[in-house]
């Protein structure tokens, strides 16, 4: 009796858990896919024209909290920002990535 109230019980969580999915893994490297939030000409490397001057995307994603940087504008439908601890010249101009998470632009000479 306890033998096969065991089986039934191994049985069942296995057909349970086979409902399941899990992220897939390939060659041991966990891959999840994840949607692409940016429009075209940031990942294009597009710059923004703000203050006369043209800021291009960099690949650095910056972590910010939202009170720690301030709408400038808005180019393109995307709004960017500034931190709020820098000065003019501006270093960077930011885009929101995520929550939490900014695309930094820099000038170029």
């Amino acid at each position: 009796m306890k033998t096969s109230m065991l089986v039934l019980f191994i049985v069942g969580g296995a057909a349970l858990l086979a409902g399941c999915q899990f992220p897939h893994s390939t060659d041991n490297v966990m891959t999840v896919a994840a949607p692409l939030d940016e429009p075209s000409w940031i990942r294009d490397g597009e710059p923004i024209v703000y203050d006369n001057l043209k800021w291009y995307p960099t690949r650095e994603i910056e972590r910010f909290m939202d009170n720690e940087v301030y709408q400038v504008g808005e180019y393109r439908s995307v709004v960017f920002f500034l931190d709020k601890a820098d000065v003019k010249p501006f270093e960077r101009l930011y885009t929101r990535f995520a929550k939490g998470r900014y695309r930094a632009f820099e000038r170029r000479e």
